[in-house]
Order: C-alpha cells, then sequence, then structure tokens
C-alpha cells in the first residue's frame, strides 16, 4: 500500500465541519485528522453521541479514514492554551476524561489512531515527579484504549515535558511497552528540535509510528510552514515511511492556514503526490541498482 495523505481539520476552522471533510475529499485526500473541538466535534457536547454517529456515517461516504487529534487550543480553559494538561499542577484529572471521551470517539469512528501529548510541566516542578504524572494519567486512558481496540500515538512537541523521539520511546518503556502505545510524529519537528534528521528520526521510530503530521519547519522555530517553505526534506521524509512499510494516514497539519484553506490544501496535495512520485522513484533506482 502506497501511503495515504490526510488533512487536519484545525487548518478548517472557518469552515462548517461538513464542508471541510467535503473540500478535503475532494481534493483527494484520503482521510482527516480531526481535532475535537467545539467548532467542530466538541467532546463535551451534550449531543455527542448523536454527532458521532452523523460524522462516521459522512466520513463513510466520502470514503475518508480518520484519526482523532487531542490538540485543541482553548477546550477546557479559556484563558489558558492547552491547560490542563497531563503534566499540570492541577486539573488533570480533567485532560483524562478529554482523552477517554477522545478513545471512546475513536472506537465509534473506527479512528486508525488517537494522537495525544504530555503539556508543559509548571517551571519549578522536579523531573520525576512530571514522569509520576504522566504515568499516573495514562495508566486509564491505556487501559480504555486496550478495551476498546484504540491505538494511542504520543506526540513529542517543541517545548513540552516530552518533546523529542527519544523521550516518548522513555515514556513507553516506563509505561511497561503497552500494546495500545505508539507515537505521532510530526515531519516537522524532526527539522525544529529532533536531534537526527528527518529520515533517520523515521526510521528509529520504525514500528512504533501510529500516526504521521505533515508540515514544514525551520531549525528551532517551532511553526508550521507551508511545504517547501522551510528545511524540511520532504523527498526524502516520504521515503522514509515507505521504507519502515508506514501504513497509516500521514495528514498535513496548518492549523494557522484556515483563511485559505482550500487553497493551502490544493497546494498541499500537489505538493505530497510531486514529492511521493519523487520518493518511490529514487527507491525504484536504489533497489533495481543493488540487484
Amino acid at each position: 500500500m502506497s501511503l495515504r495523505f490526510g488533512y487536519g481539520t484545525n487548518g478548517f476552522g472557518d469552515h462548517r465541519l461538513d464542508d471541510a471533510l467535503a473540500v478535503i475529499a475532494d481534493l483527494g485526500y484520503d482521510g482527516v485528522a480531526l481535532t475535537l473541538d467545539h467548532p467542530h466535534l466538541d467532546p463535551f457536547d451534550d449531543h455527542l453521541a448523536a454527532r458521532t454517529r452523523e460524522l462516521g456515517r459522512r466520513l463513510s461516504g466520502l470514503g475518508l479514514a480518520v484519526v482523532v487529534e487531542t490538540g485543541a487550543r482553548y477546550l477546557m480553559d479559556p484563558w489558558r492554551k492547552h491547560e490542563p494538561t497531563l503534566v499540570s499542577a492541577t486539573g488533570r484529572e480533567r485532560r483524562v476524561e478529554l482523552l477517554l471521551r477522545a478513545v471512546r470517539i475513536a472506537a465509534e469512528l473506527g479512528a486508525e489512531a488517537v494522537s495525544l501529548w504530555s503539556g508543559i510541566l509548571p517551571a519549578g516542578t522536579p523531573e520525576p515527579t512530571g514522569w509520576r504524572r504522566l504515568q499516573e494519567g495514562l495508566g486509564p486512558v491505556l487501559d480504555e484504549a486496550a478495551r476498546r481496540g484504540v491505538r494511542l500515538a504520543f506526540e513529542p512537541e517543541p517545548g513540552m515535558f516530552v518533546d523529542t523521539l527519544e523521550r516518548a520511546v522513555e515514556l513507553r518503556s516506563r509505561l511497561g511497552a503497552p500494546e495500545p502505545f505508539g507515537v505521532t510524529l510530526d515531519l516537522g519537528h524532526c527539522v525544529c528540535n529532533e536531534p537526527l534528521d528527518v529520515t533517520r528520526t523515521v526510521h528509529r521510530a520504525g514500528p512504533l509510528l501510529a500516526n504521521v503530521q505533515v508540515d514544514d519547519m525551520r531549525p528551532g522555530v517551532h511553526e508550521h510552514l507551508e511545504l517547501g517553505t522551510g528545511q524540511l526534506d520532504l523527498v526524502g521524509a516520504l521515503g522514509a515511511l515507505v521504507d519502515v512499510g508506514y501504513t497509516g494516514l500521514a495528514s498535513m497539519e496548518l492549523p494557522r492556514h484556515g483563511h485559505a484553506a482550500p487553497t493551502v490544501a490544493a497546494r498541499s496535495m500537489t505538493a505530497l503526490r510531486a514529492a511521493l512520485a519523487e520518493a518511490l522513484e529514487r527507491r525504484h533506482q536504489r533497489v533495481g541498482g543493488a540487484r
């Protein structure tokens, strides 16, 4: 199976969800990365069950696969971005409840993964406390994921407590390497703050890859850019995903481009298809030359 491309609904924040899905499907994407948030699918909505069933029918009708994203900025706290998190001083139980709801929504939708992250450790908090809070918070989420057959995809985020792939691998080890635990790899982060280049980082993640996000970035700057405007080796990245046998969605992650979402999504698809074609041609030449 060749790579499948998706687009994040957080990049269509000015669209109704139904309209966003139609545009994404019409542009030839294979799926969506669905951010649970109030503009689209609010996980705390009183009519969540009915809305989720309706969404499942819509996704099926459009032939779109889905992963569930839990990175909404102000879903739980209108003053503090992303709070509370799994490593916050207070309110961590609310983040756990969100993640449990995300797992149930994912199971209902037949989603391929639920993506999540650690959060920023409050200043002055000892590192062992951060690990303890993460492990305690993830325990019930992992149990729920195992019961419902849902894959978790833990994302290293620049600036957060778990900020690199190696820290995510360490977290998995601390948790006892549970079966539902995989990783989300944002290709742009490989430029921004991973110690290895993108091809080596993808190979390092290998079988742990449960979800991939796609965007461009520059070293040391956590800003999601359109493809071709940063320093991401997109051809090398897609080639590495093919090499490791990744078959999940690779979804565009451009949450600040909603003002021109259809145009940006179209340009992104053109860039993705061209880069994949070049990556496959390079691979063919490499394999053919080795015979």
